[in-house]
Formats: C-alpha cells, sequence, structure tokens
C-alpha cells in the first residue's frame, strides 16, 4: 500500500504540473501534503517533515547555488566563461568538444559535491553551446553524465564513503574499481547517449534568465590560464584540503584552517572573490558593475530554489513515512546474486524517496549479512549500492528539479532524457561490478 500511494502521488503530481500548469514550486508543496496524509503521517508530523526537508535541503543548497550562480554571472559577464569555451572548441574541434567536457566533468566531479560541480560547469557549458552554435544538450549531457559518475562512483564522496565504513572496505580499493568501471559508463552514457537524444530530435534551449549576454570581441577577453584557473579555484582549495589533511598531524592549525577553507561553502566563496578581481577589476569593472551581476544572478535562479526546496520537502514526506524501510523490506532474500540483490533494493529505494546519498544509507544495515556469502567482495558492494542510488532520478531529488529548470527540460522529458541518462549510469555500473567480480 505505501507504494501504491507514492506511486498515484507521483502522478498526481505530473497532473498539477502538465494538465493544471500549476507552478512547480506550489505543486510539489500540494503533493506533499496530499500523499503524507496518505501515508499516515499526522498533520502535525506533516508540516514539520515539509520543513524539515526544506530546510534541510536548501540549508546545504541555497548558499551553494546563490554563491554559484554569482561566481558563474560575473565570469560569464567578465568574458572568462567564454575564453575557456572558445579554447575548449579551438583545441579540441567542433566535433570533439563535448568529449572534452565530459573530461572536465568528470575530473572536477572527483572532489567537488555534485551540486557544486553543476554550478561551477553549467556556465561553460551554456558558453560553449553559444560561441560554438552547439546544440546545449550535446555539450550539456555528457557533463552531467561526467559529474553523476563521480558523484556516486567515487571516494571522497560521502556516500561511497560512509558504505565503504559500515561494509569494512578498504576505500582505496573502491576509489580503483570505482574508475576502472567508470570509463566505460562516461563512454556510453556521455557524447554516445546524445546521439540517441539527438536522433529522437528532442533539442532544448537556455532558460532567458539564464541566457548568456555579451558576445565579447577577442581583445576584451582575459587570458585563458587566468580564465581557466579562476574557474578551478573551488577544485584547486577542496583538494589542497585533503592532502594538508592527509600529511599532517589533525589538531594542527594548517589542518584547522584548510578544513574551514576546504568546505564547500567557503571554497566558492574565496572563488567568487578570486573571479571578481580576474573577470572583474582586472577588466577594468567597478564593484557596482560587479554586484549588478550578482544581483542579476539571484534574481534568475530564485524560483529555482524554492523548486529545489519542494523537492527536499517531498523527499522528507516519504522518508518520515518509512516507505525505504518498508521497499529494502520486502525485498531482502531475493534468489539473485548478492551484487544484484543490492543494486535492485538500492535502486527501487531511490525511486522512492530520492535524494542518491540518503538512499545508500537506507539498506546498509539490511545488506551487512550479505558480505558473509563466499566470493562476495565488500568493494564491489559498496559500488554496487553506489550504482543502485543513481537509478532513474525521481521528482523527490532536488538534482531533478537542477537538471529540469536550467536545462529547460518538460516534465516527459525529464522522465525520458535525465532519467533514462541516470538509469543508463546505474545499469553500465552494474555491468562492470558482476564483470569484475568474475576476476577479483
Amino acid at each position: 500500500m505505501p507504494i501504491i500511494i507514492l506511486v498515484l502521488g507521483i502522478a498526481f503530481l505530473y497532473f498539477l504540473l502538465v494538465k493544471c500548469k500549476l507552478n512547480a514550486f506550489l505543486s510539489l508543496l500540494i503533493t506533499c501534503l496530499v500523499v503524507g496524509y496518505a501515508e499516515g503521517l499526522p498533520l502535525a508530523k506533516l508540516i514539520s517533515s515539509i520543513e524539515t526537508g526544506m530546510g534541510g535541503t536548501l540549508g546545504h543548497l541555497a548558499i551553494i547555488l546563490g554563491l554559484g550562480a554569482m561566481f558563474g554571472k560575473i565570469m560569464a559577464d567578465g568574458g572568462g566563461a567564454q575564453r575557456i569555451a572558445d579554447t575548449l572548441i579551438a583545441k579540441f574541434g567542433r566535433k570533439h568538444v563535448a568529449w572534452a567536457v565530459a573530461i572536465t566533468g568528470f575530473v572536477v566531479g572527483i572532489t567537488l559535491f555534485w551540486e557544486v560541480s553543476f554550478v561551477v560547469l553549467i556556465p561553460i557549458v551554456f558558453t560553449i553551446s553559444v560561441a560554438g552554435k552547439i546544440p546545449l544538450l550535446e555539450v550539456g549531457l555528457p557533463m552531467l553524465s561526467a559529474i553523476t559518475i563521480s558523484h556516486c562512483f567515487l571516494p571522497p564522496h560521502p556516500g561511497p564513503v560512509a558504505i565503504a565504513n559500515i561494509f569494512h572496505a578498504n576505500i582505496g580499493l573502491v576509489l580503483v574499481y570505482g574508475i576502472i568501471i567508470s570509463i566505460p559508463t562516461l563512454l556510453v552514457t556521455g557524447p554516445l547517449f546524445y546521439k540517441l537524444v539527438k536522433k529522437a530530435g528532442v533539442n532544448t534551449e537556455i532558460p532567458s534568465g539564464l541566457k548568456v549576454g555579451k558576445v565579447f570581441e577577442e581583445h576584451e577577453l582575459p587570458g585563458f590560464l587566468i580564465s581557466f584557473f579562476t574557474a578551478l579555484v573551488p577544485v584547486i582549495i577542496i583538494i589542497a584540503s585533503l592532502v594538508i589533511e592527509a600529511a599532517f598531524p589533525k589538531d594542527s592549525l594548517i589542518v584547522t584552517v584548510f578544513k574551514f577553507i576546504g568546505t564547500t561553502d567557503m571554497a566558492l566563496l574565496i572563488a567568487l572573490l578570486v573571479s571578481m578581481y580576474s573577470f572583474g577589476f582586472a577588466q577594468g569593472k567597478n564593484i557596482k558593475d560587479l554586484m549588478l551581476s550578482a544581483e542579476q544572478s539571484i534574481k534568475s535562479i530564485a524560483m529555482i530554489i524554492l523548486v529545489i526546496g519542494g523537492g527536499g520537502a517531498f523527499k522528507q514526506v516519504i522518508i518520515d513515512s518509512g516507505v525505504g524501510q518498508y521497499v529494502a523490506s520486502l525485498m531482502v532474500g531475493m534468489p539473485l546474486s548478492p551484487y544484484i540483490v543490492a543494486w535492485v533494493i538500492t535502486a527501487v529505494i531511490r525511486v522512492a524517496i530520492g535524494s542518491s546519498t540518503v538512499t545508500l544509507f537506507t539498506p546498509a544495515g539490511l545488506l551487512l549479512p550479505l558480505l558473509s556469502q563466499p566470493g562476495v567482495n565488500p568493494e564491489l558492494m559498496v559500488i554496487a549500492l553506489a550504482c543502485g542510488s543513481v537509478f532513474f532520478d525521481p521528482p523527490t531529488d532536488a538534482a531533478f528539479w537542477m537538471v529540469k529548470e536550467y536545462f529547460n527540460f518538460t516534465l516527459p522529458q525529464m522522465f525520458v532524457i535525465w532519467g533514462g541518462l541516470t538509469s543508463l549510469i546505474a545499469i553500465m555500473g552494474l555491468i562492470g561490478v558482476i564483470t569484475l567480480s568474475f576476476f577479483i
């Protein structure tokens, strides 16, 4: 019954969005109330659950989205995004630029959270699309595939690390196996997946509020090195923080300092300040010009932030109603390979509750007994769960709404293209796990 209510709830959300043309935030809020009540949450708990879900999601994302939007807008308005885009197109050619974006996304995604990778790379994707007259999805889908693979398969991201600790798996081996599986997965789900989308005749336009404005003349652009360096400042800071933490005593001053500046919020804030010099003061702009760009960027994502918060509220209602644990308990004991069992349980929970990180934790305790079976490798079990946790990203996940709003997808397109892409990543990952299990 809880699963049927959830399915009907998602159908109701679809009805409000598509048939009634209701705003996405309002549709999510109304659906939260209907589904939460139907799942048996007390009314007082229901309101609390919505507030907790929205606050918990935006508490993490609002700062990242806000700083990321300002960073991206200043980089675009100062010519930095165009310089990076022009250089990538010139070096790799129009034909191969999508592969360059995919590789860049994969490398950036190894150290940055999915949301941070997204907001750092999206202005470059938009600018490549405009400057090279390339369909948005041709460069956008490889970027999305790359950062999703990095975030969910590879340490030091919190999901794989936490599950590795629960399963007593070797983090280093999880990383090695994850990279081995990631390479063919990225090849299939990156530029090659776009060919299927192109054959179907689907394309989208950059949202009007996020469109790249001025196209700069060559002499107006900043240099490539300063542009590339500034774009990678968050990556550099976070990598430096990880290195410092590994090299010095935990209670030393330098570790304390770098743990502070190595948080995603601080790394983006520092990157924003650096961009104000690289793409502002160094380009002859004043503080008034820069703050105007910052204000315009926040206006353009205000509704996006509310919609993402609504997705977080929906996710929390589902979690608090116990649907995830209910699904997991139903599916334990299936007569299949332990890796497939772990993947299927995690994938079903993913579709039910949304967040890939939360999905990873839900079945972990239930799946621990599988590790005692002969021939089961704990590192591959970690990756099997990680693969299942990205299957068919549902409307209860904040990432679903980020992709929808930034890429201007309709809801049917989201289910087919974004749902198809994340499902393909999950399936390719499982195939990789099973293949490696024959050799490890």
